[in-house]
């Protein structure tokens, strides 16, 4: 039996209400709200003479929780520490067990790859020590970065802005944006043309289809109209005819589980989530989620993670809930085992949920908007990852015609497989779909009805999204699963890189940013010494390399570069350019530049101070206006009533002073890149977040969607015409919320109205009727 004061300290108060539910009245579940303390805000906070010595410091703001768990702590029989199973878990695990002055004989460490029953009791049962080594590359970590931030953010303030800052991942990531723009800039659209052949089978009505122009024995590139006319007067002199049909039977595998990268990666994709959002609620499942019935219940597995494993447990229920639930033909012949990729530390198990039998729609009620998302998202990657090959039946089709060959092919799914839970999504642009084709024989003629050329441009690479960001410093070994999502908010939050749409673009301070750090300390950016550096990192964690023999290597050079590079900027200071926009200041007629302020970034003239005209940024929009052709912006506003910003998107010709030009089109709904199928207007979609239909809004074509069918519509009260602001979709705990408040005004006007019955009735009625009232 435990003893009654044995204590357990994890981050936060919703994993010690999950956890203290599992373990019972014996155990006091305490937690440290996060860190408890760190190297000081105001000083580098480490010796680098007397050995990279650092100087850890209680986190202000935190006095009561630390004092709070010091009396818990001495007056408790044993103390396990329980915080996340990795680095920075391990970490403050140590630190907690330096500050409160647990001793060594009272200090349990436990950890928990996913917050169940089982695993709880199971690792209560079983603790160990604190693991020096994870700590030591934590401290290695945390003082690393520090230096680099704390000696080169001062370079920079001095030769560029005020406010700068350096670091090694995020110097590196902004790198990464700043040199594929860079690729977009120098890129030369090359040349090219393709032809389409409408043909048909001679007997009318026998099916017709369309084979685009393939080459001869080998691929044939068109470089210009003129020798894709010579293939069109070649082709017209002859005849087409069937030179071979090839028919197979194609299977697809499903995607593995997610780790932390893929998990952001298709939050993107899928959800439109940012990196942080979806680490966000990630943590809220795997520390737990209020269920009806059943309590605190975390949902899924640890989310900081680069493993591919599984458990054999997880493994078995998959199967049988796959058996059962879809039928044994959708379960595979041989249990999917993934092997991880060769830099990964394979430390936890992939992510996956707590209990495959906890399906996503039977506990959406409980679930936020957003919770719901996530969580299907992690259980139908899980379950699909177990599941059967989808099988498509491919049919191929080459015509021949004067010894050039045009190729159609058409794909049709023949066992949906794993499809039939989930589908990976794609950073890039959907294959066109390929209309069904006709039951064909080699060697049978065919008509051709037209021949049609087109001259095409090759296309620069795409700017990065979140998404392929994440996957490149994957890629490339940079980073670690727990430093993807802070990454990329620093450098968006620092405004070294923007976000247009999904698209990232680095401004001009973060090129200019990204030249010093590539002139100057080209180690830090460099990609083979971070990930190296990363490497090292992992070996200290193994108990391979010593931590401060690590600091030590790298500040030898480190110091020395930064020396040098002050001699060389002395007296220098880097100008970094203005951000010209194609809008033209009203007042004065100058371009506006992009300029930066306490709220963000804003447009202004460059003419201050003799002209001073500002105006909100704009974003440019895919699409079209559909009223007059013009650009769609972006624009924010502010509501008188509340005060609150809202978006909203209009044509650039809105307000006007060319009469000729003026449009009045404004919406709060968003376009997006698709045009309709039918009409060739712009499409539009509802805002909010989570992933959204587009929808026609031209109401003569006929896929026009009316407003009511859109999603999200509810119609207006007639006395609230225009608030000016876009509402948001209510989550499920906010109708909680709101009902509760309901409830309570309700109560608390019930009150008010007995009180003022009390004032004039006799005493002994007014004790009856608030009785009366409180049975009611």
């Amino acid at each position: 039996m435990p003893n009654k004061t044995d204590l357990v300290i994890v981050e936060s108060p919703s994993k010690a209400k999950t956890i203290g539910k599992y373990l019972g009245p014996g155990y006091e579940v305490k937690a440290s709200m996060g860190h408890v303390r760190d190297l000081p805000k105001s000083k580098l906070g480490v010796d680098i003479e007397k050995g990279f010595v650092p100087d850890y410091q209680p986190i202000k703001g935190k006095e009561d929780v630390i004092s709070d768990l010091k009396k818990a702590a001495k007056k408790s029989g044993r103390v396990y520490l329980a915080t996340d199973p990795d680095r920075e878990g391990e970490a403050i695990s140590w630190h907690l067990k330096e500050l409160l002055g647990i001793p060594d004989d009272k200090t349990y460490r436990v950890t928990f790859n996913e917050i169940t029953r089982n695993v709880v009791n199971q690792s209560i049962a079983a603790p160990r020590a604190i693991d020096q080594d994870l700590v030591d590359a934590q401290q290695a970590r945390r003082i690393l970065d520090r230096i680099v931030g704390y000696e080169l953010s001062p370079l920079l303030w001095k030769k560029i802005r005020r406010g700068l800052s350096a670091g090694r991942v995020q110097s590196v990531a902004t790198r990464l944006v700043v040199e594929r723009e860079e690729e977009i800039r120098a890129f030369v659209p090359q040349e090219y043309w393709s032809i389409e052949a409408d043909l048909a089978r001679v007997a009318p009505n026998l099916g017709s289809f369309k084979a685009q122009f393939h080459g001869r024995d080998k691929k044939m590139e068109l470089h210009s109209r003129e020798e894709a006319e010579q293939v069109l007067a070649t082709v017209r002199q002859g005849s087409f005819s069937v030179a071979k049909v090839k028919r197979q039977e194609k299977s697809r595998q499903p995607a593995p589980p997610f780790t932390t990268s893929t998990l952001q990666q298709e939050a993107s994709r899928k959800l439109n989530m940012s990196p942080a959002r979806t680490m966000s609620i990630a943590q809220q499942l795997y520390e737990g989620v209020e269920l009806s019935g059943q309590g605190a219940v975390g949902l899924i597995t640890y989310m900081r993670t680069d493993s591919l494993r599984l458990s054999e447990e997880a493994l078995a229920a998959a199967k049988d809930f796959i058996q059962h639930r879809y039928g044994g033909e959708y379960y595979p012949a041989q249990t999917r085992r993934f092997k991880a990729k060769g830099n990964a530390q394979d430390a936890h198990e992939a992510i996956r949920p707590s209990d495959v039998t906890l399906v996503p729609d039977e506990i959406k009620k409980d679930l936020t908007s957003e919770q719901y998302k996530l969580y299907k998202l992690i259980w139908s990657r899980f379950l699909s990852c177990q599941m059967a090959n989808a099988v498509y039946d491919s049919l191929s089709i080459d015509v021949e015609n004067s010894g050039y060959i045009f190729r159609a092919s058409h794909s049709s799914l023949k066992f949906s497989g794993f499809t039939a839970v989930y589908e990976e999504g794609k950073d890039e642009d959907e294959e066109e779909k390929t209309s069904p084709l006709p039951d064909l024989k080699e060697g049978e003629p065919l008509d051709c009805r037209g021949l049609k050329e087109d001259q095409h441009f090759t296309q620069p690479p795409a700017r990065y999204s979140e998404a392929s960001l994440i996957r490149a410093l994957e890629e490339k070994g940079i980073g670690r699963p727990s430093t993807y999502a802070p990454t990329i908010t620093t450098i968006l939050n620092r405004e070294y890189v923007v976000k247009e749409g999904k698209a990232l673009r680095p401004t001009p301070l973060g090129e200019v940013v990204t030249g010093l750090m590539k002139d100057k300390f080209n180690d830090i950016v460099d990609y083979a010494f971070t990930a190296q550096m990363e490497e090292r990192l992992d070996k200290v964690e193994e108990g391979d390399v010593n931590w401060k023999a690590l600091l030590n290597d790298f500040y030898g050079d480190f110091s020395a570069e930064l020396h040098k590079a002050e001699q060389e900027l002395d007296g220098e200071r880097i100008k970094v350019p203005d951000e010209v926009s194609e809008e033209i200041c009203p007042q004065c007629g100058r371009n506006l530049v992009v300029k930066s302020g306490r709220f963000g970034r804003f447009l202004a003239c460059p003419g201050w101070p003799e002209c001073d005209f500002t105006m909100p940024l704009v974003v440019e929009m895919p699409g079209k206006c559909p009223k007059c052709g013009g650009r769609l912006l972006k624009r924010t506003g502010k509501s008188k009533k509340t005060g609150k910003q809202y978006t909203y998107y209009c044509c650039e010709w809105v307000n006007s002073k060319d009469e000729a030009r003026k449009c009045d089109f404004m919406t709060w709904d968003v376009p997006v890149k698709d045009n309709c199928p039918v009409c060739g207007w712009t499409m539009f979609k509802k805002p909010g977040k989570g992933a959204k239909k587009p929808y026609c809004i031209n109401e003569v074509c006929s896929n026009f969607t009316p407003e009511e069918k859109r999603g999200g519509w509810k119609p207006k009260p007639a006395d609230s015409a225009d608030t000016g602001e876009e509402k948001a979709e209510k989550k499920p705990a906010a109708k909680k919320t709101a009902a509760k408040k309901t409830a309570a005004t309700k109560t608390a006007t019930a009150k008010k109205t007995a009180a003022k019955k009390t004032t004039t009735a006799k005493k002994s009625t007014a004790k009856k009727s608030g009785a009366e009232k409180a049975e009611g």
